[in-house]
């Protein structure tokens, strides 16, 4: 969407706003179009388009004939969009529940709907002032995201499209083409879950998310309907969890301490012995292609011996992983020489909703600072004067100076007088709804939370805004984030309540390793029921990030914390904290794993034509990426330095050869 189509859309939904009884579409194409050009035809699917366009951004486009007429008149059918069918009610929040409400919305960091979460708070944000409120120390979680098959997900279902993807099915064994109408999405088992009306099945199913071996193919062009008050909670409360089944690998001898401390007792039931250097173990486990992907990165420091499904999953991971290793480097350029953040590229449907957002909230935030404004939206200073300009040209068709919005920023402070009725928000979205109303019921796993009445309350009155948005809600349900080791987390929280230090003895799985650290606790945050703690380590004379679940043991040890040194600036923690010295390593991801560059920092990215993409990353060690490209079984290979690309496909080919070849 060019610029220019950003202006039209624009004074094309101030003049329908601004109109009591309708404009017909000549009117429209002489005043809002100017166009002239005679073809009927080409004017009526951008007129059209442009209609669907506002539809998108929330705003009905009401049609109206004169009395006797039919809508396929175009010379008698007028238009207008409603002032009050499409503005978000009032919402009065208090302290209490703009915390939990800012909990929700950063839930979703990485994912599509971190997005939605943010332009759903901003227009929150824009019928009053964000109140002053302190985020917990101890309760920062988040959802860890679920990859690009997540995001095509989301939006096809919301647009209400079938998808195709290739699944690998659990009771044969085999990949299979599926075509799906999506009617939900959600987390259970530490699983992601698709729910929906399978056509090949002619039948409802439901899919793991890890077992899809393709990207996910959005049929744009058809559309279905999802049974009424579908609810994905209730129909993943109906599965039953995966049998527990017992796995026996062979383990290289004094390696891979934590997949040894989940050993049962035995040596692998039966008469055979490993090979010479190999210890024989048990392992409990539920989901084949979870642990898989375990083994797999552990290249041929572990070798699946039983049952035959989970060493058919760790060879085909490795399969797939060496033939991306060895296939031809495609031509890419990065689109900027200098380094910083990789973000998605904004796009001009990002500005006009940005543009939506802007004019309430400066009108209910007279003579902000011009910085303060573009840091609120996420933009430069010169991008939002970019988006005032534009809007400072939009107005009424054919009006006078008056009838155009009127913004001012003298002495770098930004005021409006003149808004022509852009000065409520638009209503929620889906996406904007879901990633709300989904966050707040992520939290009710979080007992802290879920005791107060702020999360209740604050729950009652988005489900009342979003009104007809709100109720789709139920098509999307996140996973639980309650810590599974609620001890050690009161521990660190207390700590950090108390600066005081902690003696703690931790199992490092990149070195493999055992150590103990005199450590001062920061903060606590969590991917899904993964929690996390920042603290500075003593040992290491920085900061870094712990696994609760990987603490052996953890005690105050009698001190204060000795570091004035404060976690890292910015919600939410960062797991990967980039320093100077790093090693600059260059990834190739498919469009399956592009995610990961997101998920590591990449600082640049250059997009290829089959939807992957590469992307320059800093690793502070770099001994552990054989496991990052085995463990992802061909989404990701190291294309630079080449001696690290080298490397790990050797790390494949070693772990291969153990399962002949």
């Amino acid at each position: 969407m060019s610029a220019s189509r950003t202006e039209r859309l624009l004074n094309l939904l101030i003049a329908l706003l601004n109109t009591k009884y309708g404009l017909r579409r000549s009117e429209l194409r002489e005043k809002v179009y100017h166009d002239t050009s005679g073809n009927d035809v080409a004017f009526g699917r951008m007129f059209e388009r442009d209609k669907n366009d506002l539809r998108q951004f929330g705003f009905d486009v009401e049609t109206a004939t004169d009395l006797g007429w039919s809508e396929d008149d175009p010379a008698t059918t007028r238009y207008r969009i409603g002032k009050e069918s499409n503005r978000l009610p009032d919402v009065q929040l208090s302290p209490g529940e703009w915390t939990v409400l800012l909990l929700a919305s950063q839930l979703w960091e990485r994912a599509a709907l971190g997005t939605a979460a943010e332009n759903a708070l901003r227009k929150l944000q824009a019928s009053g002032r964000l109140a002053d409120v302190e985020l917990p120390v101890g309760v920062q979680p988040r959802i860890k995201p679920a990859g690009q098959a997540f995001d095509d997900l989301v939006a096809a279902m919301h647009a209400q499209h079938p998808v195709s993807f290739t699944y690998l099915a659990g009771s044969t064994g085999n990949e299979e083409q599926r075509t799906l109408e999506p009617w939900g999405l959600g987390s259970r088992f530490g699983q992601w879950y698709l729910a929906g009306y399978d056509r090949s099945r002619k039948a409802p199913r439901h899919f793991r998310l890890s077992r899809l071996t393709s990207a996910v193919t959005v049929l744009d062009k058809e559309k279905y309907s999802p049974p009424k008050n579908f609810n994905i909670r209730d129909e993943l409360a109906r599965l039953p969890e995966l049998p527990l089944r017992t796995a026996v690998v062979d383990v290289r001898e004094g390696r891979l301490l934590g997949l040894r401390r989940r050993a049962l007792a035995g040596d692998g039931g039966d008469t055979e012995e490993p090979d010479a250097g190999y210890e024989r173990l048990q392992l409990h486990f539920r989901d084949a292609e979870v642990l898989a992907e375990e083994l797999a990165s552990y290249g041929p420091d572990a070798t699946a011996v039983a049952p035959h499904e989970l060493v058919t999953a760790v060879r085909r991971r490795l399969r797939a992983a060496a033939d991306f290793c060895a296939a031809p480097v495609p031509a890419f350029e990065f689109a900027d020489a200098t380094r910083g953040r990789s973000v998605r590229k904004g796009t001009s449907e990002d500005q006009l909703k940005r543009m939506l957002q802007l004019v309430p909230f400066l009108v209910h935030n007279q003579g902000l600072h011009i910085q303060e404004v573009a840091e609120r939206f996420g933009v430069t200073r010169n991008e939002l004067e970019d988006d005032l300009r534009i809007l400072i040209c939009s107005g009424l068709p054919e009006g006078y100076p008056d009838d155009l919005l009127d913004i001012q920023w003298e002495d770098d402070h930004v005021y409006i007088t003149q808004d022509l009725d852009l000065n409520r928000p638009v209503r929620f979205t889906v996406d904007e709804a879901c990633a709300l109303l989904t966050g707040l019921e992520t939290l009710n796993g979080l007992p802290e939370l879920a005791e107060g009445g702020a999360l209740e309350s604050v729950t009652l009155k988005l489900m009342a805004a979003a009104g007809e948005e709100g109720l789709r809600a139920g098509s999307l349900a996140g996973p639980e984030v309650g810590p599974a080791d609620s001890a050690t987390l009161d521990v660190v929280r207390q700590a950090i309540g108390s600066r005081s230090q902690l003696h703690l003895v931790y199992l490092s799985s990149q070195r493999d390793q055992v150590s103990e650290r005199e450590v001062d606790p920061l903060r606590l945050y969590s991917l899904d029921n993964t929690w996390y703690f920042e603290a500075y380590c003593h040992s290491a004379q920085g900061l870094r990030n712990f696994r609760l679940d990987r603490v052996q043991e953890l005690r105050p040890n009698g001190k204060q914390a000795s570091t004035q040194i404060g976690p890292e600036e910015g919600f939410p923690a960062k797991l990967f904290t980039p320093n100077d010295d790093d090693t600059t390593v260059t990834v190739q991801l498919t469009r399956q794993g592009a995610g990961l560059a997101d998920d590591y920092y990449a600082e640049r990215t250059a997009a290829l034509p089959d939807g992957g993409l590469v992307a320059e990353i800093r690793f502070g060690s770099t001994a552990w990426l054989p496991m990052f490209v085995a463990q992802h079984g061909g989404s990701a290979r190291i294309l630079k330095p080449a001696k690290l690309s080298e490397s790990a496909l050797e790390w494949i080919e070693a772990a291969l050869a153990r399962y002949g070849g």
